[in-house]
């Protein structure tokens, strides 16, 4: 048989892409963060833990250690569930604060926004209901988006999601999960207290909802008191799934998180992580693991947090002479962010190529939203720049806006 090429006028189109691809755009912070690249730009608008605080000498020393002690198994295929030294010290860290909780207990992902993807696949039928915080976490309306959900936001306040808003909507929508990011939100930097959250572990125990609450900030705490996990709450126990990561109290490139979960859903991820990745990188698991055996990971976080609060300090003090009159803020406890409204008229998205052309940036506020967005609010990341940058970041959009 004698095969023959067609001439190049007459190819056939390839099929195209699938319709999710096709229909969910990238992140708008990671487009933002390519615009503003440039050194001169004092740039609010990334979530990037700030480099000069990673422990690089500790965790160099953990890889070393590991490489030269088991290079076997460190360079070898793990298990999809994880390297047991590293799910066994994650397990005795939720316990001491207050989630009883066994290595069995606990996957160990890719970081979180791997545990959020898994989540979806084993949760979420295109055209199921997925309810989210209004704002909400960027990349989580990707994942759902993804999954084919239909994405509604819960109306919430400065303490997040009603609880009455929410009964409502399980009542009326049916949905699968809430996605909550309860303690320093990204966006809005907001903490849900501790009476809201039980009101949220009992609707989803009343009405048959799972709750996936998302924690990568919460032990980044300047200032108050701790609040125990929704995944404590005895209500909530049975369809609670906890999320973790290392990314903002170690570092963001060893890509390690992890979910704890009620033991069928967690069967559910490991085979859908088989199906992703097979296992996350052994090496990086086990000098975490060498890195929480040697190291004191709660004093390194303390350093990075008191830093982290005088940055926060910072923004604070300078927000009142720079923004228009009107503009509105909370003050967060901890993590990385700050929420800020603006006067109606502001329109924070188009403004933005003004704000950036003064060689500084932030993130709009209307892509976090699922529903209509608040066209006036924007977030400012404060841990990436010193105090001193940040004064003149804030002077500079000060600037841009009154121009």
């Amino acid at each position: 048989m004698t095969l023959t090429s067609a001439p190049a006028d007459v190819f056939a189109p390839v099929p195209p892409l699938a319709a999710r691809a096709r229909s969910i755009g990238g992140s708008p912070v990671r487009d933002i963060l390519a615009v503003t690249a440039r050194p001169e730009v004092i740039n609010f608008a990334g979530g990037l833990p700030a480099p000069e605080l990673f422990d690089a000498e500790g965790i160099a020393a953990a890889f070393r250690a590991v490489l030269a002690e088991v290079p076997g198994q460190a360079l070898q295929y793990s298990t999809t569930e994880g390297e047991p030294t590293l799910r066994a010290a994650l397990a005795e860290r939720m316990s001491v604060r207050g989630l009883p909780t066994t290595a069995d207990d606990v996957l160990i992902t890719t970081g979180s926004q791997q545990a959020l993807t898994l989540l979806a696949t084993a949760l979420v039928e295109p055209g199921d209901t997925v309810l989210v915080e209004e704002p909400c976490y960027l990349a989580a309306l990707q994942v759902f988006g993804f999954a084919g959900a239909r994405v509604l936001g819960v109306p919430g306040d400065a303490d997040g999601p009603d609880p009455e808003a929410l009964a409502e909507l399980v009542v009326r929508e049916r949905p699968k999960l809430l996605y909550t990011v309860p303690t320093f939100q990204n966006p809005t930097g907001r903490t849900v207290p501790a009476e809201r959250r039980a009101a949220l572990a009992s609707v989803a125990a009343r009405h048959g909802l799972w709750i996936v609450e998302d924690d990568p900030y919460g032990e980044l705490r300047f200032e108050g008191e701790r609040v125990p996990w929704i995944a404590a709450h005895a209500e909530a126990a049975d369809r609670t799934v906890l999320l973790g990561s290392f990314s903002k109290v170690m570092a963001p490139g060893l890509r390690l998180g992890w979910l704890r979960a009620p033991a069928a859903l967690r069967r559910a991820c490991v085979v859908a992580k088989q199906a992703a990745d097979l296992h996350t990188p052994t090496v990086n698991q086990l000098a975490a693991a060498r890195y929480l055996a040697d190291r004191d990971l709660d004093a390194h976080v303390a350093r990075v947090a008191a830093v982290y609060g005088e940055r926060r300090d910072a923004m604070l003090a300078g927000l009142a002479e720079v923004l228009p009159e009107g503009a509105s803020w909370q003050r967060p406890e901890g993590g990385m962010f700050l929420w800020v409204r603006l006067p109606s008229a502001y329109d924070t998205t188009a403004l933005l190529g003004q704000v950036v052309r003064h060689d500084v940036a932030y993130v709009p506020g209307a892509p976090f939203y699922a529903g209509a967005p608040d066209r006036a609010t924007l977030r400012l990341c404060f841990v990436t720049e010193t105090p001193e940058r940040i004064g003149e970041g804030l002077r500079r959009l000060g600037r841009a806006l009154s121009g």
